[in-house]
C-alpha cells in the first residue's frame, strides 16, 4: 500500500494528482487542435478533410508503439529515470510540431509525440499497480482515468481558447511548456515507485516470458481486448465530431458547446465512480458501467437508422454513453492488471499496445467511413461496445458482477 512505499516528502493527495497531470499529458496532446484543423489545413496545404484526421491518428499510433520499449526500461532502471527521458522527448517534438513547415513534417513529429508521451501511460498504469491493491487500485485508476477520458473531450475548447490568442502553431507551444513543467515537477516530488524486489533485467528472454504472462492470464488478455473495443469508440468519437458537428449538422459554432455537454456528464461519473468502487467492487461497477455504455449506443444506432435527429438529441444520447464508459474503463484497466504486480511495467506495455494501437486503428477505419451523416460513426461505436461485452462475457466465463477473486 501507499504507506510502506513512498517517502514523506509526497503525499498521496499529491502523488494522485501528479499521475493525472501525467494522464493529462497525453489526453491533452490527442486533440486540443481538433479547432485547428481547418488552419493546419489551409496552412499546410491540406485540402481533404478525411487526411486531417492524421493529426490526432499519428499521434495514436505513436503513442501505441514504443510502450513495449518504456515498460521493459521501467522495470529495469525505476519508473522515474524512465519517465523522465520520455517526457523530454516529448517537450522537444511537440516544439517541433509547433514549428513544422510541411504536412508530413507535422505528421512525423505527431508520431514521435505520441511515441515519447507514451511513457507516461504505461508508468502511470504501472506506479498505481506499484502502490495500491484491489479496490483502491481501481479507485486511484478511476481518478486518473478520469483525466485520461475527460481532458480529450475539453481539450478540442481548450484549443479554440488559445487559438483567440495566436495562430494553430500556439497550441503545440503550449504543450511543450506544460510538458516541461511537468516533467520538473514530477522529478522533483515523485519517489522511485518500484519495488526492488521486482527490478528486472533487460534480457530478451525474460522479457518475452513476461510479454507471455501478460497475454495468457486471462484477466489480463480479456479484459484487454474489451479496453482495446472500447478505446476504438472514444478514438472514433475523437477523430469524427469536428465533421459530424461542422458538416452532418452545419453547426461549427456549436462545438465547443458539444464537448462540453458530453465531457461534463462523464467527468462527474468518472468521480461517481472513484466513490463507489470501493463499496460495490471492480466487476459489478464496471460490468454495470459497460452493459450501460452498450445499451446506449446500440439504442443510439437503431434511431439513427430510421430518423434525422437533431444535435440535441445526438449529444443527449452521446452524453449518456459515455456516463456508461466512464463506469467502464478505469474498471476493466485495473482487473486487467490484477495479477500483474510482479511485471507491472511490461504488463501495462503490452496491454497499452493492444489497447492504443488496437483502438487507434478501430477509431481510424470508423472516422475514414464517415460520409456526410452520423450513420456510420454510430453504427461503429455500437459495434464496438458490443465487442466489450462479449470479450468480457468470455473472459468471465459468462458470469458477470461476481466478486474479485485471482484468477489464472
Amino acid at each position: 500500500m501507499f504507506d510502506q512505499h513512498t517517502p514523506g516528502r509526497i503525499g498521496p493527495k499529491e502523488t494522485v494528482v501528479l499521475l493525472a497531470g501525467l494522464m493529462a499529458l497525453n489526453a491533452f496532446a490527442i486533440d486540443a487542435m481538433i479547432p485547428a484543423l481547418p488552419d493546419i489545413g489551409s496552412d499546410l496545404g491540406i485540402a481533404d478533410h478525411n487526411r486531417r484526421q492524421l493529426v490526432v491518428i499519428a499521434y495514436m499510433l505513436g503513442f501505441g508503439s514504443t510502450q513495449l520499449i518504456w515498460g521493459p526500461l521501467a522495470d529495469r532502471f525505476g519508473r522515474k529515470p524512465i519517465l523522465a527521458a520520455g517526457v523530454a522527448l516529448y517537450t522537444f517534438f511537440a516544439m517541433l510540431c509547433g514549428i513544422a513547415k510541411s504536412f508530413e513534417l507535422l505528421i512525423a513529429a505527431r508520431f514521435a509525440m505520441g511515441a515519447s508521451a507514451a511513457v507516461s501511460r504505461v508508468l502511470v498504469v504501472a506506479m498505481v499497480r506499484d502502490l495500491f491493491e484491489g479496490e483502491q487500485m481501481a479507485r486511484v485508476m478511476s481518478l486518473t482515468f478520469m483525466v485520461f477520458m475527460v481532458v480529450p473531450v475539453v481539450a478540442p475548447t481548450v484549443g479554440q481558447g488559445i487559438l483567440v490568442l495566436g495562430p494553430w502553431r500556439l497550441i503545440f507551444i503550449v504543450l511543450g511548456t506544460y510538458g516541461l513543467l511537468l516533467g520538473l515537477w514530477s522529478w522533483i516530488r515523485l519517489p522511485e515507485t518500484l519495488h526492488p524486489e521486482y527490478r528486472r533485467s533487460l534480457d530478451l528472454a525474460e522479457i518475452f516470458a513476461a510479454i507471455r504472462q501478460t497475454l495468457s492470464d486471462r484477466l489480463s488478455l480479456g479484459y484487454t481486448i474489451a479496453l482495446t473495443a472500447t478505446f476504438g469508440g472514444l478514438t472514433a468519437y475523437i477523430a469524427s465530431i469536428q465533421q459530424i458537428v461542422f458538416e452532418a449538422y452545419e453547426a461549427p459554432r456549436a462545438i465547443g458547446l458539444v464537448f462540453a455537454l458530453v465531457a461534463a456528464p462523464m467527468s462527474l461519473a468518472s468521480w461517481g465512480n472513484s466513490r463507489i468502487v470501493t463499496r460495490f467492487g471492480l466487476r459489478r461497477v464496471g460490468h454495470s458501467g459497460l452493459i450501460a455504455f452498450t445499451t446506449v449506443t446500440v439504442l443510439h444506432a437503431t434511431i439513427a437508422l430510421f430518423f434525422n435527429e437533431p444535435l440535441w438529441l445526438f449529444v443527449g444520447l452521446m452524453s449518456a454513453a459515455f456516463v456508461g464508459f466512464a463506469f467502464t474503463s478505469s474498471n476493466l484497466s485495473a482487473l486487467a492488471m490484477h495479477n500483474m504486480a510482479p511485471i507491472a511495467g511490461t504488463a501495462s506495455s503490452v496491454q497499452g499496445v493492444m489497447g492504443t494501437v488496437g483502438g487507434a486503428a478501430i477509431g481510424f477505419t470508423i472516422g475514414q467511413s464517415f460520409d456526410g451523416s452520423i450513420r456510420p460513426f454510430l453504427i461503429g461505436l455500437a459495434a464496438c461496445a458490443l465487442t466489450a461485452v462479449v470479450a468480457a462475457l468470455v473472459t468471465e466465463r459468462g458470469r458477470l458482477f461476481t466478486a474479485l477473486e485471482r484468477a489464472a
